[in-house]
């Protein structure tokens, strides 16, 4: 079975997770801070209306162009970004760019009408968590943002081929090379503990260092490797026996 047939019967939530079956109202936990980002002010206010039932999320921000979006992560430190593409002053391609670069730890949700393979082959290379259509099911938006606050990734369906093509470029360039050769020690130790599961603040914890520290190696160590997901991540630990299933 070819890997894009693979991927659609796994459905592995640490690299697509195409299902919204299964969400549950929210009881009393954490919030997720969130910034909404489109230049249709009609569009921010139906992504609030969709996630104003659930409480634990929280839009402490929005903008209308990218320009303003890198200036509320900076000031705001949301957890994710719900970013939209065509925009004025600074397109969302270029605002996901320079906030994974200044800001790894913060995630990326790309949410757009764009459904063409150059958009989320460039926005893969930059690290985005997530990508979906805005006509899509008002569900998969509650999901998508369920997942990668998780630490795993959400694709729309229609980005399974093309997700899958991106993978195997990945792997391509692995075979040729071993990226994990190339990291600095203390990337090498993070590297080990996220393949084997621990959370950013058990890293920190077990390291002696900051969270932000652990998220800023881990974005470091995905650039450098190719990587887009722990999913991947762990997969390239598996393969290369750096740890153990």
């Amino acid at each position: 079975m070819g890997r894009n047939s693979d991927l659609r019967s796994r459905g592995v939530r640490a690299e697509i997770d195409m299902s919204s079956e299964g969400i549950q109202q929210p009881g009393k936990v954490s919030k997720t801070k969130l910034i909404v980002v489109d230049d249709q002010k009609v569009v921010i206010e139906g992504v609030k209306r969709i996630l104003e039932p659930w409480k634990e999320f929280d839009v402490v921000g929005e903008a209308l162009n990218g320009a303003r979006a890198v200036k509320l992560v900076e000031s705001l430190k949301p957890d994710v970004v719900i970013m939209d593409i065509s925009m004025p002053i600074m397109n969302g391609i270029e605002a996901t760019a320079r906030i994974k670069r200044q800001f790894p730890e913060t995630k990326v949700l790309i949410f757009s009408m764009y459904s063409d393979k150059e958009y989320i082959t460039r926005l893969l290379r930059i690290g985005i968590s997530g990508y979906i259509l805005k006509d899509d099911p008002h569900s998969d938006l509650v999901q998508a943002i369920k997942v990668i606050v998780s630490g795993a990734t959400y694709f729309s369906k229609i980005f399974v081929d093309i997700v899958g093509e991106h993978l195997r470029e990945i792997e391509e360039k692995i075979g040729c090379q071993d990226p994990f050769e190339h990291l600095s020690m203390r990337e090498q130790e993070v590297f080990r503990h996220l393949a084997e599961g621990k959370s950013t603040k058990e890293i920190a914890s077990l390291l002696f260092i900051s969270p932000k520290t652990v998220e800023s190696h881990k974005y470091n160590i995905m650039q450098k490797m190719g990587l887009n997901s722990v999913g991947e991540l762990i997969r390239f630990a598996i393969r290369k026996k750096i740890i153990t299933p």
